[in-house]
């Protein structure tokens, strides 16, 4: 099989126009730089078309849906968006098995001819299916697309998810099991994935380095110029379900002569929080991507309050290669997947941890640091973990063509969902 000028599609949990940091999106730019991708957004469900989103993007699709704007864009010259142009049904809140699963099969059939039409205007010809965690859309597509080689993607554990709670443990394993090669940008998901499917890997994880660029001046952002030092700050969505508010209480209590900077938005437990009434807590919002580096730039420890659960134990903190490829001391909840981590942050086992970690990361800080931190960081790119992914997929064609393993009929007993 080459390994270039080979058609790519991707199906996932992120549309292309997503204002947040994206595995896929980062994979995808790498992939299209020696093939041609067809990049999938996510389709309208009934329930959004119902409400109308006034966001610009879905008012684009909802004029795709209504045959008022291609739903194909061209955006560059072996890449192109695909908007499916079929509403699903919204079906998350079926408890039903039986009845989830029907419905599950008449959704993936819609996208499956979207794609299929979208391949055919393109003349994509033996193409990969990159599915990205996507658990519920892409579980008929190998079998509907029938495609050269069918990719599962875990880069997060979504069976703790609550929106995923009702079908994930049933279908996930299956999904898994099916898939020609399943690869995780964690180890603990790596070893997840090979309970279900032995062509199981491990790719790493990339950072954004022409972004996070530590050797760069940013601008100091207006809000964070007149905090006082020093400023201890977490970078990232607020959401109760990954990150411990107790810590950062126990922080701001113990050391209120400290700033502490919260830069994301709050879900609804963070804006209820009781944080927001300490002084020296200061809750800056939701910021434009671009904006993060001077915002980290301008702090003098980054901190990755982190619950331990289901959800976080295993998932690789994408945002400590955001902050050491910046410089930053970073003080961080330890984790399974913290471990490759441990020779340039300091771990926390408890909340008790993180003011003397974060007193130690401020006295030691110096330049040697900075630059071993940024060196560090520097190893993780979007390039090196596409070309990983590409050399599991030619490794899986390889062993397909000379029958050194089969992979399971999506016909088998064993796993077959029945729908009459």
């Amino acid at each position: 099989m080459s390994n270039s000028n080979r058609n790519i599609v991707i199906i996932g949990l992120q549309p292309w126009y997503t204002d947040i940091g994206s595995n896929c999106k980062h994979i995808a730019t790498e992939w299209v730089k020696t093939h041609q991708v067809l990049y999938v957004n996510i389709p309208i469900n009934r329930k959004s078309w119902i409400r109308q989103n006034k966001h610009p993007e879905f008012r684009y699709h909802a004029d795709v849906i209504k045959g008022k704007k291609p739903a194909i864009i061209q955006i560059d010259d072996h890449f192109w968006n695909l908007y499916p142009p079929t509403i699903h049904e919204s079906i998350n809140w079926v408890k039903s098995a039986r009845l989830f699963d029907w419905l599950n099969k008449i959704n993936n059939q819609r996208l499956a001819k979207d794609i299929q039409w979208a391949i055919k205007q393109l003349g994509f010809r033996n193409y990969v299916l990159f599915n990205d965690n996507d658990i519920f859309r892409g579980f008929y597509l190998k079998e509907l697309l029938q495609p050269n080689i069918y990719v599962y993607y875990c880069r997060d554990y979504l069976r703790a998810v609550p929106y995923f709670k009702y079908h994930a443990d049933r279908l996930e394993p299956i999904h898994i099991q099916k898939a020609d090669l399943a690869v995780a940008n964690s180890h603990y998901l790596e070893a997840y994935l090979k309970q279900y499917n032995t062509n199981s890997y491990y790719t790493g994880q990339g950072c954004n380095l022409s972004l996070f660029n530590g050797n760069k001046t940013y601008d100091t952002p207006p809000d964070i110029q007149n905090i006082p030092r020093p400023r201890i700050g977490y970078v990232g969505n607020l959401y109760a379900l990954r990150i411990d508010e107790q810590i950062i209480h126990h922080i701001a209590i113990q050391k209120k002569e400290w700033h502490i900077v919260l830069i994301g938005p709050e879900d609804e437990n963070f804006q209820k929080s009781s944080l927001h009434r300490l002084p020296n807590v200061h809750f800056l919002g939701k910021k434009t991507l671009e904006s993060l580096p001077g915002y980290i730039q301008s702090l003098d420890v980054c901190i990755n309050p982190q619950k331990i659960n289901e959800m976080t134990i295993g998932n690789y903190p994408l945002k400590i290669d955001e902050y050491l490829a910046m410089g930053k001391p970073v003080v961080a909840t330890s984790t399974q997947a913290m471990n490759m981590f441990e020779k340039y942050c300091y771990l926390a086992n408890v909340k008790e941890d993180y003011p003397a970690l974060i007193e130690k990361a401020i006295q030691e800080n110096n330049n040697s640091k900075i630059a071993e931190r940024i060196a560090f960081a520097s190893e993780h790119t979007w390039e090196n973990v596409a070309s990983k992914i590409w050399e599991y997929i030619l490794f899986t064609e390889e062993k397909i063509a000379k029958n050194l393993f089969k992979t399971q009929d999506p016909r088998s007993e064993t796993w077959e969902i029945n729908i009459k």
